[in-house]
């Protein structure tokens, strides 16, 4: 599957060391390159993530992780199932605005049990940061990283599982 957009070389109203994304010309013809089952399952991250952002804005995640919790998921996702989830969902979040990795984590968690996929939320803090804490999620399954990325760097406070 490839990517909806690519960073744009920075310009003079970006701050330094940061790109704007852009979907443009490019962008669309990508979208209308994918193949139908691709678009509807992109269609189907893009509300999830979006009802995802908006439950977090108005509710706890408490709340909003016990949805996915009572979710029946005790079997282990295919890889190919899990590279397709990581892929709609960090894609869908670059069209939702605040669609952090906590958002995302759930949006994927929440795809994967509703398959009846079992997956973790890992939350944790990166290491020597001095003053500000800065704080990370991911979405783990079956001992493979979905979405957030690298763990390496950050010490584990807590795994919040789909059952």
């Amino acid at each position: 599957m490839r990517p909806l957009s690519r960073p744009v070389s920075q310009d003079a109203t970006s701050p330094p060391g940061q790109t704007k994304r852009r979907l443009g010309r490019r962008g669309l013809a990508r979208i209308w390159s994918l193949s139908g089952s691709e678009i509807i399952f992109l269609s189907h991250c893009l509300l999830v993530v979006a009802s995802v952002r908006l439950a977090l804005t108005f509710l706890s995640y408490n709340r909003v992780r016990n949805v996915v919790a009572r979710l029946e998921a005790r079997q282990c996702a295919s890889m190919g199932e899990l590279r397709r989830v990581g892929w709609g969902i960090a894609a869908a979040a670059r069209f939702i605005p605040r669609a952090t990795c906590l958002t995302q984590a759930l949006s994927g968690q929440y795809i994967l049990a509703r398959q009846g996929n079992a997956s973790n939320i890992r939350i944790g803090i990166e290491r020597g940061t001095g003053e500000q804490l800065k704080a990370h999620a991911w979405l783990i399954s079956d001992n493979h990283i979905v979405l957030g990325g690298s763990i390496d760097g950050f010490t584990h406070l807590v795994d919040h599982g789909s059952r």
